[in-house]
């Protein structure tokens, strides 16, 4: 291990309730090109470097290894179980009656822990597709947000919470009409939601909403996913390590611009999750948070940069009828049926 970032350096985020997290975290989704032995690795050595936050999910095929990751960092006297905040996520095709519960169980089971810090319901939907499938890919099944299948899903992870199986639950690709009608029927609110966040796509108006309800915003993508799969590319992506603000302030601190999207997000407020299998790039992406932070000036020509490029469009969840990965996200305002 070539340096370990002590824990007092490393900023924290509160939830509702006062606990705090680590203001960075470790991504495991291997984007279709990196194997679950790859990651678990990373895991380990990242969390020998310093993470304490991993954040998994079943869907990514990797949780058994990650597990393994786990038991050995606490075996060897590396960290203690309660200074890690491991997530996992539901998955869509899980969100039937007694399903969430069981997809809980086995990550548990898959993680090698006996309870879970935060559970997040990975999409507002049941709609699913294959594993590695392409970007046209449909499946006919797949139907509009339905406001009583949802709060269903959430009341088993509710159930969760006082079975004393996961800490805290939180909600996944979110929009602020889905919140508006689901938040008011929620008997135990959402801890975090986590939400495409980098320079290129700020998402100001969901930022703020999550933080005025007091829920914490976890940002995936936060130096624009680089090695997302194909079907999650569109000629129109930008790409936010070779924005012109980003390459001229990552100069000026002689990092790469990867560790300025890194600083931004933390600065700002969010718990970026990045990834990264390759010690050097792991380890820099959490000791960026520790030092020579943005200006206030450096933050505002971020904020002014905003290209409302939206990365992760999710067009293989569209249901027959839809008219486009916008029908997902209630661009107009309310929530498209």
């Amino acid at each position: 291990m070539s340096e370990i970032i002590e824990q007092n350096k490393i900023p924290r985020r509160a939830l509702y309730d006062g606990t705090t997290v680590p203001a960075v975290g470790m991504g495991t989704f291997g984007s279709d090109k990196y194997g679950p032995e790859q990651i678990a690795e990373a895991v380990y050595g990242g969390i020998r470097a310093g993470y304490r936050l991993i954040d998994c999910a079943s869907v990514y095929m990797n949780e058994d290894r990650i597990g393994g990751a786990l038991e050995r960092v606490l075996q060897e006297g590396i960290v203690k179980r309660e200074e890690l905040f491991i997530t996992s996520k539901v998955w869509n095709d899980m969100h039937g009656e007694g399903q969430v519960i069981a997809s809980c169980e086995k990550s548990l089971k898959d993680l090698k822990l006996s309870y879970i810090d935060l559970y997040f319901v990975h999409w507002p939907f049941p709609n699913y597709h294959a594993p590695g499938c392409d970007g046209d890919s449909r499946n006919p099944d797949s139907r509009p947000f339905d406001l009583d299948e949802f709060m269903a899903t959430w009341r088993q992870c509710e159930q969760l919470v006082d079975e004393g199986k996961v800490r805290y639950i939180g909600m996944s690709n979110m929009t602020i009409p889905k919140l508006e009608a689901v938040l008011p029927l929620c008997r135990i609110k959402p801890a975090a939601l986590e939400m495409e966040l980098h320079p290129g796509f700020q998402q100001p108006e969901l930022f703020d909403y999550a933080k005025a309800h007091d829920i914490l915003p976890v940002g995936y993508c936060p130096i624009g996913s680089p090695s997302r799969p194909e079907r999650d590319r569109t000629a129109e992506d930008v790409a936010d390590t070779q924005m012109p603000e980003i390459v001229e302030i990552a100069e000026r601190h002689h990092v790469h611009p990867a560790l300025i999207c890194l600083k931004w997000a933390v600065q700002r407020g969010q718990v970026p999750i990045p990834f990264s299998v390759k010690e050097p790039q792991y380890i820099s992406n959490l000791k960026c948070a520790t030092e020579d932070p943005l200006t206030d000036e450096e933050m505002e020509t971020i904020r002014l940069a905003d290209k409302n490029c939206r990365l992760v469009k999710g067009q293989v969840f569209l249901w027959p009828g839809a008219k486009g990965w916008e029908d997902l996200w209630d661009v107009n305002g309310t929530i498209t049926r």
